[in-house]
């Protein structure tokens, strides 16, 4: 180790999945952590901030990969940043009751040349399975100081924070606490370590392979530029390793390596890359055995027990949905008195504004205030508390291990219809709100699969399409009939969601799909500060990301609404008179008196009124007209404002207070068959501006977000158009409703 004396230290946290990393990283910084994406691509890491007297530590969680050769995305982040950003320390977590699994991504960090610390989590685990470590004994074999850790009970972080401050110290009898994990030592086996300390280890033998691997290594090396990673860079090129390639910038060296590896693989029997990875087995076997000391007869663990029930055949797939219910119907009960809240505090805040505002009653800026910042970001934040309580219940499944258990039993189904088994999860949190169900799809490994769910997420009816479903159903049919309809436009939502899915699968994003490998995490009881951080991260990042966008497009919408104004001479266009008549208008602008007349005329004045007569030659084959195509474009803000903006067109007043007189007018207006069509398009059709954001946003490129929104747009037409056809051929629905 090359001791490093500062007052700054970053530390990067690596370890395979459930190997309990983040746990650790949030033991270490609670809620001092920035979420975001890794610079040029989308996958998610986090940092955090803490202080030790006179060190301040940076805290890197790295996303969760078994080894430096990089199969997805996560795990190219993880080694990218290894590779480049020079941490000072690497906290390699590992699974104490998996040891020789975990040990393999250790090994590659060794050769890196890394100062290394081995975190040893889970040893209560590796007790219950009647695991017994010396941990001395695999201090002196690997070099490194291991420290043992329960992250989920907040035992060993001192330790590792020491541990933390040996490594970088100048001197090296800097003192270690001796306080290793307070854990019973059952008859099963132990975990043990030194009496007096850690200490400082010496440095432990490298991996070491065949004579003629050996050989190879170090005529690959020649040919590398001199740097501590040249051995781990030389193994990688004899593993065919692409990505390893780009580490050598002169494209002649590039060459000349590629020359000489390719004749060394030639010269080697068997497969080289099989050959590196036994050899590196073997050297974790030596060191396994001669550390671990496993009971002869092991007790069945909780875990296996629970996992008898919960991962039945039959029983499985039963008690996933039921508990995703319990969830679902949680997360959306207990919000509402929040919701409602929010929702009223933004109502007085309105009110107290426009009480306020008594000088300028007209002024225009009055109504940007109140129409659209205000209603604006309350039409995101009201949902606020539904999304902390979902982000709390998905923080106990993944916390508690169930929700990996979840995605196998639901992955032989989804697999079929080219979805990944943890993509259901996104898609029943999407009948709540699309946004939180987009931000969802990060526990997806891989960038196709995510990319796939997320497009065909906005398909699940969300909540914000309910009170369109409310208003347009009892307009159009009758009792028995409203709860088979309702149940039809879920159905439709989530048959066309698998469609689509299937359908990309097999252009898009063709390819074999990814197999669903994924260790099984013991049940552990989370930890109350690990659930409040994780939902206090994910509900400040719901509220960033998505609160400003919807602000900017508010404000935006409520401009397209606003102007231009009429002038005194301007005839309102047909159908403003209410009689649903096809005649002129009756009178002018200026002779209007009635306020909702007034309101009505100025919309169809505006930008938005003339895009929605400029529309009506593409929607007129659906059956609809400026109106619904006027309303449909304030749909583009939240789709619950759908119903509002029917309201003003038809010069109601606000459809809460005089919903039934909205109703008798569109029965006046237009058939059963076209308030289907209605419903149909405003459930396939472009999603709001939120989803849109936090699909920009999660896919890392606007070109995502408006395939999404066009493709959408385009399926609704045509389904639309489709049903609209048949459904006047054979008569069905087209009669007028009597109001």
């Amino acid at each position: 180790m090359n001791p490093k004396k500062t007052s700054s230290i970053t530390v990067a946290v690596a370890g395979n999945p459930n190997a309990g990393k983040t746990t650790i990283f949030n033991n270490l910084t609670g809620a001092r952590q920035h979420v975001g994406n890794y610079p040029g691509v989308t996958v998610e890491w986090k940092e955090g901030f803490f202080k030790r007297g006179g060190l301040d530590l940076e805290v890197v969680d790295l996303p969760g990969t078994y080894s430096l050769t990089p199969y997805s995305e996560e795990e190219l982040v993880a080694r990218d940043y290894l590779l480049h950003h020079s941490p000072d320390v690497v906290l390699n977590v590992v699974d104490a009751s998996n040891l020789e699994r975990n040990l393999f991504l250790t090994t590659e960090l060794l050769e890196l040349g890394l100062p290394v610390v081995l975190v040893l989590n889970m040893t209560d685990v590796a007790i219950d399975h009647g695991i017994g470590l010396d941990l001395k004994s695999l201090s002196d074999q690997l070099g490194v100081l291991v420290v043992p850790a329960v992250g989920h009970r907040n035992e060993g972080t001192d330790d590792i924070l020491d541990a933390i401050a040996q490594v970088m110290a100048t001197d090296t009898d800097l003192p270690v606490s001796a306080r290793i994990c307070k854990v019973p030592t059952p008859t099963t086996g132990a975990v043990t370590s030194p009496s007096s300390g850690m200490g400082q280890p010496t440095e432990g033998p490298s991996v070491v392979y065949s004579d003629l691997v050996e050989e190879a290594i170090g005529k690959v090396c020649e040919r590398l530029p001199d740097t501590q990673y040249q051995r781990w860079l030389a193994t990688k090129l004899l593993d065919h390793d692409d990505e390893a390639l780009k580490e050598i910038s002169d494209p002649e060296a590039r060459a000349s390596v590629q020359a000489t590896v390719a004749q060394l693989s030639d010269q080697v029997c068997e497969e080289v890359d099989t050959i590196l990875a036994q050899s590196r087995y073997d050297f974790i076997n030596r060191i396994c055995e001669s550390v671990c000391r496993k009971s002869e007869k092991q007790k069945s663990s909780r875990s296996d027990r629970i996992d008898r029930i919960v991962m039945h055949p039959v029983l499985g797939v039963p008690i996933f949905l039921g508990l995703m219910y319990l969830v679902f119907t949680a997360t959306f009960t207990l919000g509402n008195p929040g919701m409602n809240l929010i929702e009223g505090g933004f109502s007085w805040l309105a009110e107290t504004i426009d009480s306020l505002w008594t000088r300028w009653p007209d002024h225009p800026l009055r109504s940007l205030v109140i129409d659209g910042i205000i209603g604006g970001v309350g039409g995101v934040l009201v949902f606020l508390p539904n999304i902390v309580l979902l982000f709390l219940a998905i923080a106990i499944l993944e916390a508690t291990g169930y929700m990996v258990r979840a995605a196998f039993v639901m992955d032989r189904f989804m697999s079929k219809v080219g979805l990944h088994g943890k993509s259901f999860i996104p898609l029943l949190i999407g009948f709540g709100c699309t946004v939180p169900a987009i931000m969802a799809t990060r526990t997806l490994e891989t960038r196709r699969d995510r990319l796939i769910t997320i497009m065909v997420l906005p398909l699940m009816s969300c909540g914000a399409r309910l009170p369109i479903y409310a208003l347009m159903i009892p307009a159009f049919f009758a009792s028995k009939w409203q709860g088979p309809v309702l149940w039809g436009l879920y159905v439709t939502g989530i048959v066309l969601a698998l469609v689509m899915a299937r359908l990309l699968r097999a252009t898009v994003f063709r390819g074999e799909n990814s197999p669903f490998l994924m260790e099984l995490p013991p049940y552990r009881v989370p930890t109350l500060r690990g659930l409040l951080v994780q939902m206090w991260t994910r509900a400040w990042l719901y509220v960033k990301k998505a609160g400003t966008v919807i602000l900017a497009a508010s404000v935006l919408l409520w401009v397209l609404t606003f102007y231009p104004k009429p002038p005194a001479d301007y005839s309102p266009p047909v159908g403003f008179d209410q009689t649903g008549e096809a005649s002129a208008a009756v009178v002018s602008y200026g002779d209007l008196t009635d306020p909702g007349l007034i309101q009505s005329a100025e919309l169809s004045y505006s930008i938005a009124g003339r895009v929605g007569r400029l529309l009506e030659p593409v929607i007129a084959p659906l059956g609809f007209d400026w109106r619904i195509g006027t309303s449909l474009i304030g749909a583009t803000a939240a789709k619950e404002v759908f119903v509002a903006q029917m309201g003003v067109v038809f010069a109601v007043g606000e459809a809460n207070d005089e919903s039934q007189d909205l109703r008798s007018q569109l029965q006046s207006r237009y058939s059963p068959l076209v308030g289907l069509c209605i419903m149909l398009f405003v459930l396939i059709s472009t999603p709001c501006i939120a989803t849109f954001a936090i699909t920009r946003s999660e896919t890392g490129s606007v070109l995502w977000a408006f395939s999404q929104t066009w493709g959408l747009t385009l399926l609704a037409w045509i389904v639309t158009y489709g049903v609209f056809k048949i459904g006047t051929l054979l008569q069905l629905g087209t009669q007028l409703v009597a109001g």
